[in-house]
Parts: C-alpha cells; structure tokens; sequence
C-alpha cells in the first residue's frame, strides 16, 4: 500500500466492488422488465422496438463521447454525480406515462397485499363482439362470445392473450379496416372482435394489423328497422369519438415513452464507460491493471441479485404505489432509490487527480485497425449480428414468459441463472480456449446462442425456458471470452482497450439497435416464434460462412521478440539501429512520445 493515500490502491478496490455490485442492482431494477412494462403500456410490438432501438443507438455513440469530453475536461467525477442525479429523476417520468386502458377496475389486491389480476386465465384468449346497438344478438359470428357490458369503442374493456393490466390489442397509430374515425360511415361497419397477434397462440392473421376485425356482412334491414334510423347513427357517431380519442391517447403514450426513454438513456448511458476508464486509470499509475479484470464479476452478482429483488418486491408493492395505471411502477422507484446509494458510494470511487497525456485519436485509431484488419473486420460482423439476434431475446422474451402464465419473480430468475452459470463458468476459461482455440469458442458461443433462439420458439410452459438460460453461460460468456482474447492478440499497442470499447460499444450497439427496429415489425407482421427461428437461421448461416474464411483469412502478425530484446538492449547502449523496420517497436515508440507529451 502507496503512503499516498490517493494511491491506496485496497480501498479503492474495495470501493470500486461494492459501486459495480450497487450498480448491478441498479441496472437490474429496470433494464430487464422495461419492454414488459411498455407493453402494458398498450404499446405494440413495433413501436416497442423503435423505443428500445433508440435507447440502444443512443447508448452506442453517446456514451463514448461523453466519456472523452469527461477525460479531456477531467469532469469524471462530476459526470458521475450528475449521471446518478440525473438519471434517478429521469426514470420517474416513466411513472408518469399515462397507459392506455386508465379503468383500475380490472385489478385488485387480497388479504395478503399481493396483487392479482382479474380476467382470463393464461392461455385462454378473451374476445369481445362490438355490436350496434340496435343490431340483434343473431347477427354476431358464430362462436364469438359477446359480453354485455362491453364498452363499445372496442378499445378499452377488451384483452387479448395472455395480456396484463393495461394492455391493449391494438396496433398504434392504425384505423380498422373500412373504418373512418368521426365519420358515420366508416363506424357503421365496425361490428367485430378485436385480437391480438403480437403473441403466439392467438388466432388471427397479423397481417391485417396489431388488432384484426372480424366483419359480418350486415343486412340494410333488421326486422324492418333501418340501420340507418337516428338513434344508429348517433350511437355510430359517439363510437367514432371515441375509437378517435383512444387512437390520439395511444400516439401520447408512444410519444411520451419516447421522449422519457431517450432522456434517462442520454443521462445513464455515459456513468458506466466513465467510472471504468477512471478506475483504469487510476490501477495503471502504479501497475495494478491486472486487478482491474475480476470487478467484472461484481457488476454480475449485483444483477443477479437486484433483478430477483425487485420482482419479489413488485407484486406487494404496487399494491401501495399504484392505485391505477399498469403494475410494475416499482421497478422505478427501485431504480431511484438504488441510484441514491450508488450516488454515496460514487463519493469515495477512485478517480485520479492527474492524468497521462492520452491521443485523442484512439478510438479513431481502433476503428481503422478494424476496417484494415480481415480477422477484425470478420470479428465486428459477428458481433453486429450477434447483437441483433441477442436484441430479440431482450426485448420479447418475457412477453413469450407472460403469456405462459409466468411472474416476474420467475423471470427474473430465468435471468440471475444465465448469469450465475457465467460465473461459475469463468474458472474454466483459460482451459477451453486452449482446447477450442479462439474460433473455436466463437463458433462454440454462436452455436448455443443460436439452439437457444430456437428453442425459445417452441416454448410450451413458464417454465420450459430455465433450461435453456443455462446455456447463456456459453451464448454470452465464452462468446465474447473468445472475441476478448482475439482483441488482445490483433490490437497494436494502446489500442487495446479503445479496440475493446469499439466492439462492445459501437458494434454491439448497433447491431442492437438494428435488431430492435426489425424485430418489432417481424413480431407483428409474422410472430414472436418466427421472430426467434429467422435470427436462429442467420446465426447459423453465419457460422458456416465464418468457419469457412478462416482458412483462407491472412495470417496474423506475430510479435518479433528477439527483435523486443534487442531494443531493450539497444536502450542501454544508444544505439538503434535496425529497428525500425518491426511493426511493434515503430508503435511503440509512438506511444512512449505520446505519453511524454
């Protein structure tokens, strides 16, 4: 230990543990649940996916300029702190998006302060006919179950399957077919069931939009009343309102959501990228990186932890939180509360009071080592569809879970499994890659992501997804073990790591984001299931493509030591000459005059 108490480098281990361990947490309050809770919302498919996009391709660029203004300006701390501050403040707007369907009638809680939900079972799909009023009962399609009571805008009362509290079976921003809002014409035809297509089991073609109207030919005449008479068309003209307001109330909540999410991503997004180039920094004054690469492990425990917490907690307590609305505000104030501790424990996190003159051309550096590179280049486009395909398990498997029946306690735990098999995994690293080689844990890691993918789309039970987070250990794990030791064996010197924030920042993220925008209309279009088998396929056609050009790839550079010793030994002498036709030594030397700058 330094006697420079800015260099006790113990402490600051033992600080930088316990922030990555708050922060786990903290990411894991929300970051899983928030597609689930912008579907009981009343979002659909797509335009949950352009949300999530948004949030990915934000993430990706910002985040990495944030992080260089930080450096340069050395504001690392106050980044920090006004991240935390921000963000916590941030995520409580969502609380305030207003859903969809506002009725809390549908909800209820028991004796033992747990909430339930009042409806359907699971898997058992719930339509409601919208009749005229004067049309008879004889008129509706046979086998539809008309409801009394029914509201008869066809929008608020109805449930599709498997759908939560304040979900809604439509599609935003789209009309019934046939239909005109306002007009007395186009409601005239609007008798039908409304269902929904973003999940499986449901019948329906998708096709026709994120909610389908089944249409009867109606007579002019029912038992010689004109439908046409004044008391149908004013009953026509009230319906037409009101399919009129709950389409603008949908474009609200989207437009809200949208602006909420972009907002707490552009405030988030930088503090993690920041607080490990500080911490870096911090263990490489005194040699002491080699420490750096176990807190990862922290950050993984605090999410395994925080994301069964939070969803052990989210039934009793919205009991007291929510009183309308969807269930699942307190992820939120969760997020907020956890974001307080974490914002304490930023106080005493290691950040240096001076610093090494760094180029500010790195990353631009890295990104040319990848494009002029084959081995990178073929790496970066792994890990761009990698992303993608990992996007639609993201964003849509819990809605697959709760449409099975499954609590979040359960999905949660789906997630801390994936997570803790990762871990447990970790000691035997070193012996697979030996055994495997590099590519071989690649293709390895693409294999298992892609059997997940399909196995995800025959899912039958709640809890027939368990079994296959297990293999996330080596969709995820070994995949990017693999991807990391290619980087350090490709990177010339100082790129390392810049290199490294490339691919999990910029390639990943995109990759993402991209996934995110198409899968959203994939699962409305097609399904959920053809979602996972499409990005199923791609993986494999990848993998036979990338196990096909290795062979015929260049041979990587190998470091010339006999060459490092002679210029070790030339150092001492004065002399050097000879040397400066190895590739190492001419980086090294420029990286010796840009730390000296």
């Amino acid at each position: 230990m330094s006697a420079n108490p800015q260099w006790d480098i113990s402490r600051a281990l033992r600080v930088a543990r316990l922030f990555h361990l708050v922060c786990g947490v903290r990411d894991a309050c929300v970051t899983p649940f928030l597609t689930l809770y912008l579907r009981q919302l009343g979002l659909a498919a797509p335009w949950v996916g352009i949300l999530m996009g948004t949030k990915h391709l934000i993430a990706a660029f910002w985040a990495p300029f944030c992080a260089f203004l930080a450096r340069s300006h050395q504001k690392r701390r106050v980044l920090m702190t006004a991240s935390l501050l921000g963000s916590a403040g941030a995520s409580l707007f969502m609380v305030l998006v207003p859903p969809l369907d506002r009725d809390p009638g549908h909800r209820r809680c028991n004796g033992s302060h747990s909430l339930t939900t009042e409806g359907p079972p699971p898997g058992v799909a719930l339509t409601v006919t919208v009749t005229l009023a004067s049309e008879p009962a004889s008129n509706s399609p046979a086998g539809v179950l008309s409801l009394p009571g029914a509201k008869s805008s066809g929008v608020a009362g109805t449930r599709g399957f498997g759908e939560g509290p304040g979900e809604s079976g439509q599609e935003p921003f789209s009309y019934p077919p046939g239909s005109s809002v306002g007009s007395t014409q186009g409601t005239r035809n609007r008798s039908g069931v409304l269902l929904h297509p973003d999940t499986p089991g449901v019948t329906g073609s998708p096709r026709e939009g994120a909610f389908r109207v089944v249409s009867p030919p109606l007579p002019l005449s029912a038992g010689g009343t004109a439908l046409a008479s004044p008391a149908n068309q004013s009953a026509a003209e009230g319906d037409g309102r009101a399919l009129g307001l709950s389409l603008e109330g949908l474009q609200w909540t989207f437009i809200l959501s949208l602006g909420s999410v972009v907002l707490w991503e552009l405030l988030t997004s930088p503090l993690e990228q920041v607080a490990d180039d500080s911490l870096y920094e911090y263990l490489d004054f005194v040699d002491a990186t080699d420490r750096y690469r176990s807190l990862w492990v922290w950050r993984l425990l605090g999410t395994s932890v925080g994301v069964c917490g939070i969803a052990a907690l989210v039934g009793p307590l919205d009991c007291f939180l929510a009183t309308s609305g969807p269930r699942g505000v307190v992820h939120f104030y969760g997020y907020s509360l956890v974001s307080a501790l974490a914002l304490l424990v930023s106080i005493a996190f290691p950040v240096p009071v001076c610093r090494r003159q760094e180029p500010s051309y790195r990353t631009v550096k890295a990104l040319s080592l990848v494009v002029g590179d084959p081995h990178l280049t073929v790496l970066a486009l792994t890990i761009f569809l990698t992303g993608g395909a990992t996007s639609a398990v993201q964003n849509f498997l819990f809605w697959q879970m709760k449409d099975h029946g499954s609590s979040e306690l359960t999905m949660g735990f789906s997630v801390a499994l994936g997570l803790l098999g990762e871990i447990t995994l970790h000691p035997f690293k070193a012996p697979l890659l030996r055994k495997l080689s590099r590519v071989g844990t690649l293709g390895l890691g693409l294999g298992c992501l892609a059997g997940q993918l399909l196995y995800y789309s025959f899912l039958w039970s709640w809890w027939s997804v368990l079994p296959a987070q297990i293999l996330s250990a080596l969709s995820h794990g070994a995949l990017w073990w693999a991807v990391s030791t290619s980087i350090e064996h490709l990177a010339t010197p100082g790129t390392e790591r810049p290199l490294s924030a490339v691919f999990r920042g910029h390639v990943c993220g995109s990759g993402a984001s991209l996934g995110s925008f198409v899968g959203g209309f994939v699962v409305m279009r097609f399904s959920l299931p053809v979602l996972y088998q499409a990005c199923c396929i791609l993986l494999l056609l990848w993998l036979a493509l990338f196990l096909s050009i290795q062979p015929r790839l260049p041979q990587e550079r190998k470091i010339n030591y006999s060459k490092l010793l002679a210029v070790e030994a030339s150092d001492t002498s004065d002399s050097e000459q000879g040397t400066e036709r190895d590739w190492l030594v001419k980086a090294m030397r420029e990286e010796h005059s840009d730390w000296r700058g």
